[in-house]
């Protein structure tokens, strides 16, 4: 059982060698001191105008996530639009199905306000 894996612990061995060189070669050869000027903040050619710790609103995260889910529920339209002529009726139906499902998601968070930015 060991053989079957050897291969990937070879893999992960490799790959973290590579990190911890790559890690302690940017530590040896970087310079080791930062002024001033370095490590200001720097927005668009000036200082930033206020505090960069700022918390975000949640609706920023709310809309990104909201992104996030209908992107990738799109993505899946790309393989059912390839195999259509395989998957026939019942392929057809189950993806109606599922864009029904989207839409009234969708639409569900439009009305609760979720996509509004105010």
């Amino acid at each position: 059982m060991l053989q079957e894996y050897f291969p990937i612990l070879v893999f992960l061995g490799v790959a973290t060698g590579i990190g911890v060189l790559l890690l302690g070669l940017g530590f040896l050869i970087g310079k080791g001191s930062k002024d001033a000027e370095k490590l200001s903040p720097y927005e668009c050619g000036f200082e930033a105008f206020e505090d960069t710790r700022t918390k975000f609103d949640v609706r920023y995260y709310l809309v990104a996530i909201l992104f996030i889910i209908f992107d990738l529920e799109i993505a899946f339209l790309f393989p059912w639009a390839v195999s259509l002529d395989k998957v026939g009726h019942f392929g057809l139906l189950a993806m109606g199905l599922f864009l029904a499902i989207l839409v009234v998601g969708f639409v569900y968070e439009w009305k609760k306000g979720a996509l509004e930015w105010d």
